[in-house]
């Protein structure tokens, strides 16, 4: 049984110095006491340098030299006295580490009752690549299924979403809210004219305009075609007039630059006023109405529906 045993031990050993994966020894109060080839390589230091260390002063080589275990922290002993609450803190223990060089390893930590840890460390670096890539990819969908893809500012269906949030929650908060109608007057003609890419450069060029004179957290996005628009959270009707015609006024005095011609295009906005209960749909309704007149009237105009104020 003996001799079995101890066949039984040569042959783990053997393959343990083979393994592409790493395996360490560490005694009850943190020493290394033994360690493979593939565990030493992860920290880039030679078998008489590792063994008979403490963890902890392997971190600090690690922290010191910039060499093995990314350390993402000011103060070393610091980040230990955090690290060392999690080791031991489970019979077995599993997460991932990244390495200075880029390579990415799952370590698993496994302790015995007396204090005895085993390590092991496996190269995950080409999972975690392709993990990268489909979340990149996951992020670009949504972006896609969430942006309007010529203007690059909130669809229709995000915009909603967004303003049905913000009502919400103005309406709980008992704030006042204003909604904006943006349409480019004459944008017909536009078209017309100049044909269907010029349009489309106005319409990126708007959208990019009154973008920048927003504030970062105002709710702006396309509604479709050549009509924009705008919620503004705790805005009342004062502060709403002097936005909206500011965007005019900005719209009105810009040289738009289309394919080596100069446009001068016109904005009319319709602006809908609410506070406390009301929704999305009432309050494009009102704005609509409060455009219809500005389109009605001259256009190049703002105009406030003061009777859907609800208090």
């Amino acid at each position: 049984m003996k001799n079995s045993f101890q066949q039984f031990a040569a042959k783990l050993a053997e393959f343990a110095d083979t393994s592409r994966d790493g395996y360490a020894i560490f005694s009850a109060d943190d020493i290394l006491l033994c360690a493979n080839k593939a565990f030493l390589e992860v920290f880039f230091r030679p078998e008489a340098e590792l063994i008979g260390q403490s963890f902890a002063a392997i971190m600090h080589s690690a922290f010191r030299t910039q060499k093995g275990p990314r350390i993402d922290a000011d103060n070393i002993d610091s980040w230990l006295s955090r690290v060392q609450q999690l080791r031991r803190s489970r019979d077995f223990r599993l997460f991932e580490v990244d390495l200075v060089d880029g390579r990415w390893f799952l370590f698993s930590e496994q302790t015995l009752p007396g204090g005895e840890m085993l390590l092991q460390t496996k190269d995950i670096t080409k999972q975690k690549i392709v993990e990268q890539h489909l979340n990149e990819h996951t992020r670009k969908l949504t972006d896609l299924a969430l942006t309007d893809e010529l203007t690059q500012i909130a669809n229709r269906r995000s915009f909603v979403a967004s303003v049905q949030a913000e009502i919400t929650r103005c309406s709980r908060q008992h704030c006042a809210m204003a909604f904006f109608l943006l349409d480019i007057d004459h944008f017909k003609n536009v078209n017309d004219t100049y044909g269907h890419q010029a349009g489309d450069e106005v319409l990126r060029q708007v959208a990019r305009l009154v973008k920048s004179t927003l504030r970062e957290y105002d709710i702006f996005g396309r509604i479709g075609g050549e009509e924009f628009g705008i919620f503004l959270a705790q805005t009342n009707r004062d502060t709403a007039v002097e936005v909206a015609e500011r965007l005019r006024q900005q719209i009105a005095d810009e040289k738009l630059h289309i394919d080596g011609r100069e446009l001068r295009i016109t904005l009319s906005v319709g602006i809908a006023l609410a506070r406390d209960k009301t929704n999305f749909e009432q309050l494009y309704a009102d704005a609509d109405a409060a455009l219809y007149q500005a389109k009605h009237s001259g256009r190049n105009k703002v105009i406030v529906a003061e009777y859907c104020v609800i208090l």
